[in-house]
């Protein structure tokens, strides 16, 4: 034991330690029970949330293997005791409806190039409002911060006379503008927050080695920066591809993503679980591959965050 945690008096007894002799406050029982079996009781807890969690999930699974028929008569739990339910011919279905094909890759086309320019865009400008020294950046910044409070049903009609003007309304591209345009000042400022936590000396190292901005972005912060970029691409994958309010009203006829076709397969024919439920599985995989193939960033990213 340190000389600083325990003394000897002049008779050679020991003190007690420094804590107690300080008076250092006991702990109570209720405390003393919690910290034993806190951590067993917090496992068990979440993991009954996940189970919870994923109940709407698996039972979409199951309807979306039963038959029309058989979700009208039954819950899709009593496929437990009446297995020969499930079939793949909803799926099989589904494949063969050329207008819920088309709005699967149309999907893709939207959410794809809108991450994408969101990510690269953000990422340099980012850079710049963190650590690149011109006239006003702080001013413009600030104006980027302000763009996040405007909230997008704002923009719906000018935005829509806009783009009718130009020649864009009702396809794809004008709907991924839409999406970048309204998803970059929250990318910016989610990235410009970390990357200004970058230390100085690792760029100021990298400058005097005779480093460009470019070679500085692309070598130093792009690394670095990695786990806060996973997370965007995460966060502005799943905004896209779940999004509904933009695809439904600035895309066209052949332009329309899954969740407008889902829509419309609502509103004309009503009932029609046979189609709606394996499309909107097919709709949730895909956000679910994505999440998990970047989770280890994202994690990385959310706990740099809270240390910083």
């Amino acid at each position: 034991m340190s000389d600083a945690a325990t003394a000897v008096e002049p008779g050679g007894r020991r003190e007690k330690p420094a804590a107690q002799a300080l008076g250092a406050p006991r702990r109570g029982f209720a405390s003393r029970v919690v910290n034993r079996v806190g951590g067993g009781l917090v496992q068990v807890f979440l993991a009954l949330v996940a189970v919870f969690w994923l109940i709407p999930t698996f039972g979409l699974l199951i309807a979306s293997l039963r038959t029309e028929a058989a979700n009208s008569e039954s819950g899709w739990w009593t496929v437990f005791t009446e297995p020969a339910q499930l079939t793949l011919e909803n799926y099989a279905d589904l494949l063969a409806n050329p207008s819920i094909i088309e709005a699967f890759f149309n999907t893709f086309l939207i959410t794809v190039p809108s991450t994408v320019i969101i990510v690269i865009v953000a990422a340099l400008a980012a850079y710049a409002f963190a650590w690149i020294e011109f006239p006003g950046r702080d001013w413009l910044f600030l104006a980027v911060v302000a763009l996040l409070v405007v909230p997008i049903q704002v923009g719906l009609i000018p935005v829509a006379k806009l783009f009718g003007a130009l020649g864009i309304f009702g396809t794809i591209p004008g709907v991924v503008l839409f999406h970048v345009a309204y998803g970059l000042p929250f990318a910016i400022f989610l990235l410009r927050n970390y990357f200004a936590e970058i230390p100085r000396d690792l760029l100021e190292a990298a400058r005097m080695d005779g480093g460009t901005e470019w070679t500085i972005f692309h070598k130093v912060v792009m690394p670095l920066g990695l786990p806060a970029i996973a997370s965007l691409t995460i966060f502005q994958f799943l905004w896209v591809w779940n999004d509904m309010l933009v695809a439904l009203v600035f895309s066209g006829r052949g332009s329309q993503p899954l969740t407008v076709a889902l829509q419309q397969e609502v509103r004309q024919f009503g009932a029609n679980f046979d189609v709606l439920a394996p499309g909107a599985f097919l709709s949730l995989v895909v956000p679910l591959i994505v999440f998990f193939a970047f989770q280890r960033y994202f994690v990385q990213g959310v706990m740099a965050g809270s240390v910083k």
